[in-house]
């Protein structure tokens, strides 16, 4: 029996390198398929930015305004026929216009910051005035169809506006006085809807007889 030749062996040897290759390239692309694929990194969300505050306004408030100072104020028409005394308080006013004889009217309402005021009383009475610099009122005062114009300065007690009511003998009483500067007195006593020129008054007590009885007038404010 003849050994295998040479040629024989070498042939062997050539296959089972061909099979070897073989199994190892099927292998490896096993592998490599097989393999798990990393995860792709996920996005970050971005955080958006904080808004924007807008910087406070560097300009100034305003100045505040106040209602004029308290004070009393008192004198006579342009034309010399009667007399207005005003008094404010807190932004507050009253009024008392008087011929001395049988007009009259009182009044009443606000004061502007700016020192303006529009006054009413009753059966369509009007007071418009203007406060200047403290120190006098300028205006008008509607009453009865007529117009009379008018200036009233500051007045230093006993300068003033004053009033008393009272019941006297049975007869309601009302009387209404305007102290001027210089001491001038114009005022009108109502006796039951009748008016009369008023009886003087004691500008520093206040007193004043009616009919035989003492009667105090009082300071009047709003």
């Amino acid at each position: 029996m003849k050994r295998p030749g040479p040629l024989l062996t070498l042939l062997a040897g050539l296959l089972l390198a061909v099979f070897m290759l073989t199994l190892n390239a099927t292998t490896g692309t096993k592998n490599a398929s097989s393999s798990p694929q990393e995860p792709s990194p996920s996005a970050t969300p971005q955080a958006s930015p904080p808004p924007t505050s807008t910087p406070p306004s560097s300009s100034p408030p305003p100045p505040s305004k106040s209602a004029p100072p308290n004070a009393d104020y008192a004198g006579r028409t342009d034309d010399n026929s009667s007399a207005v005394a005003v008094s404010l308080r807190g932004g507050k006013a009253i009024a008392y216009f008087c011929d001395g004889r049988s007009k009259e009217s009182w009044l009443k309402g606000d004061v502007d910051d700016d020192g303006t005021m529009k006054l009413t009383g009753k059966n369509g009475a009007e007071l418009n005035g203007t406060l200047k610099n403290g120190r006098s009122i300028r205006g008008t005062v509607d009453l009865g169809g007529q117009r009379y114009a008018f200036t009233a300065d500051k007045a230093v007690k006993p300068s003033g506006l004053y009033r008393a009511t009272a019941t006297v003998r049975g007869a309601k009483i009302d009387g209404g006085w305007i102290v001027l500067p210089g001491g001038k007195q114009v005022g009108i006593l109502d006796r039951d809807g009748k008016p009369t020129a008023a009886p003087t008054i004691d500008p520093e007590t206040g007193t004043v007889t009616v009919d035989g009885q003492t009667l105090t007038a009082s300071p009047v404010t709003p």
